[in-house]
C-alpha cells in the first residue's frame, strides 16, 4: 500500500516549447482509486508515465510513500502497469504470462504457481491457465494482463486506458470488474481514460486535465457533477454535455431565449461584485421538464417555458434526447439539448416548451470560465 504525491510535477518533451504536463499537484491517498480524465493532448497518459518512470520529470517531484522517486528507474518504484495493449507473450500459456515477472525476480516455482492461482481465482481465469493468449477473447486477455500486475503485489497499480480495445458491452462489464477488484485488493490505483462516463463510474475521485496539461479540478464524481469549478469541467462532465450559453443579465436573472432564468443568490451576488452584464449559463439536459400544457401534441406557444425548435431526436428507450434551436438564436449555434420521456418524444420541426428545474442552473464568468458563487 502507498500514498502518491505529485508536487508541481512538470514534463517537457525535447523540442516542444510547451510542457505536456504543467506543475501538477495531486495527492492520492493509500488505497484510493483516482482516475485521470481529459481530452486528447491533455497530458493524462504523460502524467501516468511520469509516475511509472517512463517519462522524465523536468521539474517538481513525484513521491511514493514520502520517498522522492522522480529520478529512480521504473524497477525501483514498486509499481505495476496495465497498458492499453495486452502485451502478452503469444508462446506462453496464461499462467506463464501471469507469473513471468515473478520468474525474472527469482521467485520459486512453488510460490509463483500459488500466486498465479490466487490471482486467477480473483479474475475468473482458473480454467484458462493452460491456454495460449490467442485462444482467449479480448476481455479475457485484458484480465490476464491485470493478473500479471496483481501477482507482483505492487504498492501502486497504474492503468493506461486498459478498456479502449474492448467493445462497448465488454467495456461496461470489465470496468465493473476492475472497480470491484480494486476495492477487494485495496491497492492504490491511478487510472487514465478519455471516457468521462468510465471516470465517473469507477473513481473514488476524478482529476480532470485540460489541453496543455493543466489540472482543472479534483473531486468526487458527485461533486464534479453538482459543482463544476469552471465551464470546461461543466462541459466535460455529463453525458450528453451540459448546455452552455453566454447570455445577458437582466432583472430577475439571466435571459435565455424567450425566458428569464433566476440565478442562485450566491451566483447573482458574485456576478454583481465582478461587475458583469453577461454570464455563461449552464443547464444540464436532465434539468428540464416539459412545461404544463406542452405534453399533448407540443402545441406552439401554449406554455410559458423555454421554446426549442426540434432539429434532432435521439431515442434511447426510457429517455429521448432532443436537440434544437432556442428562439432568437442563430441557426449556426450549437444545438440545445434537453432530456425527454422516451415514450412520447416530439417530432422534428415541432416547437416544444420546457421548464428548467429550480436551483439546477450553473453560472460561470464569461471570460475566465470560473464558477460564480
Amino acid at each position: 500500500m502507498a500514498e502518491v504525491r505529485y508536487d508541481k510535477a512538470t514534463c517537457h518533451y525535447p523540442g516542444n516549447p510547451n510542457p505536456a504536463v504543467v506543475e501538477l499537484d495531486l495527492d492520492i491517498k493509500d488505497g484510493e482509486f483516482v482516475v485521470l480524465v481529459g481530452p486528447s493532448g491533455s497530458g493524462k497518459s504523460t502524467a501516468l508515465r511520469m509516475l511509472a518512470g517512463l517519462e522524465d520529470v523536468s521539474s517538481g517531484s513525484i513521491l511514493i510513500d514520502g520517498v522522492d522517486v522522480s529520478h529512480k528507474p521504473p524497477k525501483d518504484r514498486d509499481i505495476a502497469m496495465v497498458f492499453q495493449s495486452y502485451a502478452l507473450y503469444p508462446h506462453m500459456s496464461v499462467g506463464e504470462n501471469m507469473g513471468f515477472a515473478l520468474k525474472l525476480s527469482g521467485v520459486s516455482k512453488t510460490e509463483r504457481e500459488q500466486k498465479v492461482r490466487e490471482a486467477a481465482k480473483l479474475l475468473n481465469l482458473t480454467e484458462y491457465l493452460d491456454r495460449k493468449p490467442k485462444a482467449l477473447s479480448g476481455g479475457q486477455r485484458q484480465r490476464v494482463a491485470m493478473g500479471r500486475a496483481i501477482v507482483r503485489e505492487p504498492a501502486v497499480f497504474l492503468m493506461d486506458e486498459p478498456l479502449s480495445n474492448l467493445d462497448a458491452k465488454l467495456r461496461v462489464e470489465t470496468r465493473s470488474n476492475i472497480a470491484t477488484l480494486q476495492a477487494r485488493l485495496g491497492t492504490t490505483t491511478l487510472y487514465v481514460t478519455h471516457d468521462q462516463v468510465e471516470a465517473m463510474t469507477m473513481g473514488h475521485r476524478v482529476a480532470i486535465l485540460k489541453e496543455g496539461g493543466f489540472l482543472q479540478q479534483v473531486d468526487t464524481p458527485r461533486n464534479l457533477y453538482d459543482r463544476p469549478a469552471n465551464s470546461f469541467v461543466a462541459g466535460f462532465i455529463g453525458s450528453p454535455a451540459m448546455n452552455l450559453r453566454t447570455v445577458p443579465l437582466v432583472d430577475g436573472g439571466a435571459k435565455l431565449g424567450n425566458i428569464v432564468l433566476p440565478l442562485q443568490p450566491e451566483a447573482a451576488a458574485a456576478a454583481r461584485t465582478a461587475g458583469l452584464d453577461r454570464v455563461t449559463l449552464g443547464v444540464r439536459p436532465e434539468s428540464f421538464q416539459v412545461s404544463n400544457g406542452a405534453g399533448d401534441g407540443f402545441e406552439k406557444n401554449k406554455a410559458s417555458g423555454l421554446k426549442i425548435e426540434v432539429k434532432l431526436v435521439e431515442e434511447l428507450g426510457a429517455d429521448a434526447y432532443v436537440y434544437g434551436s432556442i428562439e432568437g438564436e442563430d441557426d449556426a449555434a450549437k444545438p440545445y439539448c434537453v432530456r425527454f420521456d422516451g415514450r412520447v418524444p416530439p417530432r422534428i420541426g415541432e416547437v416544444i416548451s420546457v421548464d428548467a428545474r429550480t436551483n439546477e442552473e450553473h453560472a460561470f464568468h464569461p471570460e475566465t470560465g470560473e464558477r460564480l458563487g
